[in-house]
Parts: structure tokens; C-alpha cells; sequence
């Protein structure tokens, strides 16, 4: 017997139906063996002679007993440790598992909910800022970046294979002159790595929500209370960004993201070396290279500057820190941050030196307008009855962990 669901709500529009239409086809059975394709994106995956110097890979932030994200041994819980000494991230690293089904970046149409008219809404990618279109996009990133695995070229990243321990194996792939062109091998090696960022290993769909949804598993009576809190939208709300089929118990229609672009406000880290500076900010998609390109004609880009890609919250009770700055070492703080950021702000947001709140102190002033206002549970001012009690913030917690996945057995 499938869930007692409620009537469907539709949330940001037609832009739910085009990720979930976008999304790739995962295959069948847990425990498939690997193709020699995949076989060979894992050893590239795994592989830390590839960064420079020698000592980290694509694995070591891409924890697969961590849902593939880790800091890689940090000082900073927040970003991730690279290869050269003291160098850092710059962000929260995000996990890979569900990452193979977000689509490509693009502008897409979402009707207004208030006055029914088509708008277009960035959509998609790879990284919190989508700066990544796609998973072969995605690749290149951290192999190339000099504060993560800082490879000083494709061209090297190939030769290293080539004279590495599994250079037959991508012989035996891609055909025995693979090596000749070196900036066409490191194409064929990262689409090696994408398919292995496809295969179930990275989105098993094996939690106990999953159980639940199968009929194999029951929620406890907390559980259950905290997901009818979480789809409640004069409640949580979350189904607006974190969305599932209503009507569907196939694990597949409960990504728990529509892969679009929000900003939250979320408070400062003071945690970030840079954030020393008092004029530094991270701006998220607006400053995303190219953008302005591939935004509508007359699209204003300073209206995405603090927004980030809405995460899929599957595995999040393992994912902490939480934002993409990592401001928040709990999960149940990051969920009381939604529900009493406009009606609590001295709870999260220091004290401006006339006693005010400094509220969205990781914006400059003249962005604090992009932050979302007008959704529940943000629609509540300063002295408002949150949406959510501290008893409704605990079931709802409860409830994100059953979206952990187990181990296979």
C-alpha cells in the first residue's frame, strides 16, 4: 500500500517536471558489477598521484563512507584541505551522491505563483554555483583548481594515467592509442569518472524513507509527524526547493531538490579565513562565470547575487556542516535557522553596534533584497509565532534521517 497522501502541491512551477524528465536513468540492482567504463572513472576517482603534489584525489573530498563529501582533514570543518600546504577550499564541499541527476545549467520557465506569469529561473548544474554545467564539466574543476588538487593541466592529469598503474585499463577502454592525444584522453578519462558518478554506487536509494516508500518500513510516530511538517506548506514549507512526487512511491520521484537557485541569508562564518576582510563576500550564482550570456535577454544577474543551488537533502544527518559556507555544525540548526531567521534574528546575526540585529551580515546592504522573504516560513516578522515549534523543528529533523543511506549488505 503506497502513502496517504494529500492533495499534490506543485512547487516552483513546471521547472519540478523538467529536472525529474532531465534525469538519467539509474541501473537497475544495488549490487551490479561495474562496466570496465566505470571500473576506470573509479580509478581515476581514487587516484591522488593525479593531484600535484601527489597525495589527494577526487575521493579524498568525495568521501564515499561520508556520502561523498568531506574537508579531506581540515582545520576548518567548512572547506576542504587541497594538496599544497595551507591551501583551503572555498566552500562547503558538496555531495556527490544524486549529484548524475541534476540537468545541465540553464534558464528555465516557473509560472509566479501570485500573478501567473512565466518567469525564467536559473536551473541545474554542477557546484553551488552552477558554474559546472554538467558532470564532465564538474570534473576538470577540482583536478585544475590550485587550491584543491592543483594538477597544473589536462594534458598532466593524462600523462599521469598513462604512466600509471591502470594505463592498460584505459587502453583496454578506450583502444590502445588513447594515450596519443593527450587533451582528447583526459576527455574520454572524465567521462569515465561520469559514468561511475551514474552507476547506483552514488545513488543507491537505499535509506529508510526509501523502505517506507516500498512498503518494506514504517516511520515512527515522530518520523511521520516531521514529514507531514516538512510537505505542510503553511509549515516547513521545504517542498517548495526539497521536492517529491506527492502522488508517487518510487524513490526515484523523491530527489529532494529541484535544482534551483535561492538565497537564504545565511549568516557569516567567521570560521573562513577570508572572511577576515570585512568586504569580502561570497555573491554565489551571480557571479558565476558567464552567466550573463546564458541569462534571458535584459535579465538583471544582481538579483541571483547570494543565491546557491538548492542541495538534495538526501544524506543530509551525514553531510555537516551545513550551508554553503558551513556556518552551521548541526543539522537541527540549520533547520531552526529557517524557521526563526525573520522572527528570531538576534539568534543567529550579531548585534550592530547601536544594539540593531545585523541581519544577512554575509550580503552587502545593497543584496539584502535578493533574500527570500516571501515563502513560509520566512513570511514571519521580528515577535511573529514561528512557523514551526522547537517540538515540530525535532520531528523534522528526526525525519531527515531517514534519508541516510545504509550501507549495502
Amino acid at each position: 500500500m503506497c502513502l496517504a497522501y494529500g492533495p499534490r502541491r506543485i512547487a516552483r512551477g513546471a521547472c519540478v517536471g523538467l529536472a525529474l524528465a532531465l534525469a538519467p536513468t539509474a541501473r537497475a540492482g544495488d549490487d551490479a558489477p561495474l562496466t570496465p567504463l566505470e571500473q576506470l572513472g573509479k580509478r581515476v576517482f581514487e587516484d591522488k598521484s593525479l593531484s600535484r603534489p601527489a597525495g589527494v584525489s577526487c575521493a579524498s573530498c568525495h568521501d564515499p563512507g561520508k556520502a561523498f563529501q568531506s574537508n579531506n582533514g581540515s582545520p576548518i570543518a567548512a572547506l576542504a584541505r587541497g594538496v599544497r600546504p595551507g591551501a583551503l577550499g572555498t566552500r562547503k564541499t558538496p555531495s556527490l551522491t544524486y549529484a548524475s541527476f541534476s540537468p545541465a545549467f540553464s534558464f528555465v520557465d516557473k509560472k509566479d505563483e501570485k500573478t501567473g506569469k512565466l518567469e525564467k529561473i536559473p536551473l541545474g548544474g554542477q557546484f553551488r554555483d552552477g558554474r559546472a554545467a554538467d558532470l564532465l564539466q564538474q570534473v576538470e574543476g577540482p583536478l585544475l583548481d590550485p587550491n584543491e588538487m592543483n594538477s597544473p593541466s589536462k594534458r598532466a592529469v593524462a600523462e599521469a594515467i598513462r604512466d600509471g598503474a591502470y594505463a592498460d585499463l584505459a587502453r583496454a577502454v578506450h583502444g590502445k592509442e588513447v594515450f596519443a592525444d593527450l587533451d582528447l584522453a583526459f576527455e574520454k578519462l572524465a567521462r569515465a569518472v561520469v559514468a561511475y558518478e551514474n552507476t547506483d554506487v552514488f545513488h543507491p536509494f537505499a535509506s529508510k524513507f526509501d523502505d517506507f516508500l516500498r512498503g518494506k518500513e514504517k516511520l515512527s510516530a515522530q518520523e511521520a509527524r516531521g514529514f507531514e511538517l516538512f510537505k505542510n506548506p503553511k509549515k516547513g514549507n521545504c517542498l517548495a526547493c526539497h521536492v517529491g512526487k506527492e502522488d508517487s512511491c518510487d524513490p526515484k520521484d523523491w530527489l529532494f531538490t529541484d535544482f534551483s537557485y535561492d538565497a537564504l541569508g545565511a549568516p557569516r562564518n567567521a570560521a573562513i579565513p577570508a572572511n577576515a576582510k570585512a568586504d569580502q563576500f561570497d555573491l554565489g550564482l551571480c557571479r558565476r562565470e558567464g552567466l550573463s550570456k546564458l541569462a534571458p535577454q535584459g535579465f538583471d544577474v544582481e538579483r541571483l547575487c547570494g543565491a546557491f543551488k538548492a542541495p538534495s537533502l538526501r544524506n543530509v544527518a551525514v553531510t555537516a556542516p551545513y550551508m554553503h559556507n558551513g556556518v552551521f555544525a548541526r543539522l537541527r540548526d540549520a533547520v531552526a535557522f529557517y524557521a526563526t531567521r525573520d522572527t528570531n534574528p538576534e539568534r543567529w546575526y550579531p548585534r550592530k553596534p547601536d544594539g540593531g540585529v545585523a541581519k544577512y551580515d554575509d550580503l552587502p546592504a545593497q543584496h539584502h533584497g535578493n533574500v527570500n522573504a516571501e515563502e513560509v516560513p520566512y513570511d514571519r516578522k521580528p515577535g511573529q509565532r514561528p512557523r514551526l515549534t522547537e517540538r515540530d523543528i525535532d520531528a523534522i529533523v528526526a525525519f531527515l534521517e531517514t534519508l541516510t543511506d545504509r550501507p549495502a549488505k
